[in-house]
């Protein structure tokens, strides 16, 4: 049988910790898809909370596809494919899974299909300031990996990456560098674990964008995400 924690004083409101904790269940397989979650008065009496804070909780998760509410019928968990994966609380959620490398994993095959075209238009759109900051922050990635710096180079792999996505001069990049600035943080701190920063291969595609080579850019973005690059080759991706 599932249960819950009662909900403590925090700076999280009520009814968004209720939602946190039914979703990181969700999340983690614990409650499967298309099960029936237990009725209101249970869940208000499980997490110590009113009625109205329940219910906007539940309005919190249905937003993001996890569950749907129907009269007389009850509460029940959505199919995986109705999840809101890029909703950036939900990722937020995610990262708290004690487990959460399915989910890296299955990101690395998305950075797979999206990134290395990025990098091929960035080589081409790339401003002058734009190249001269994905500069800059190449430097501070070498200093932070010849000195095994790993939080350094977590946060300047991350606004490198960023950067990129930003000289496409795409709108529609922009934003997956935004929403996904939580995970692709955590992905990179998994992947530089142990001293393999691949700084190799960022110079390669560094070096690629500042001359203005598309297909160079863009073959070594492929060889940045190739699975003997990461950590979590052994985890099934896609």
């Amino acid at each position: 049988m599932t249960t819950f924690s009662l909900v403590e004083n925090s700076y999280r409101r009520i009814h968004v910790q209720v939602a946190r904790q039914i979703a990181r269940k969700i999340l983690s397989g614990e409650i499967q898809e298309n099960q029936k979650l237990p009725n209101e008065m249970t869940l208000c009496d499980m997490f110590g909370v009113s009625r109205t804070a329940l219910r906007e909780s539940t309005k919190l998760l249905s937003a993001k596809g996890l569950i749907e509410s129907k009269p007389k019928v009850g509460t029940h968990v959505c199919p995986r494919n109705q999840w809101h994966f890029l909703d950036p609380q939900l990722l937020d959620w995610i990262q708290d899974l004690d487990d959460t490398q399915p989910f890296l994993a299955q990101f690395l095959g998305l950075r797979k299909a999206i990134e290395p075209e990025a990098c091929a238009i960035a080589a081409l759109n790339a401003t002058v300031e734009q190249r001269k900051t994905i500069s800059i922050l190449f430097q501070k990635m070498t200093f932070a990996a010849n000195n095994f710096d790993y939080q350094e180079w977590t946060i300047n792999d991350h606004l490198f990456h960023q950067a990129i996505f930003a000289s496409t001069q795409n709108q529609f990049y922009i934003p997956f560098a935004n929403i996904l600035s939580t995970i692709f943080k955590q992905f990179i701190d998994h992947s530089a674990e142990g001293g393999r920063f691949c700084l190799a291969e960022h110079k390669a595609i560094y070096e690629a964008i500042m001359s203005g080579d598309a297909d160079k850019a863009r073959a070594s973005s492929i060889q940045l995400l190739n699975d003997e690059n990461q950590k979590l080759a052994q985890v099934v991706n896609g």
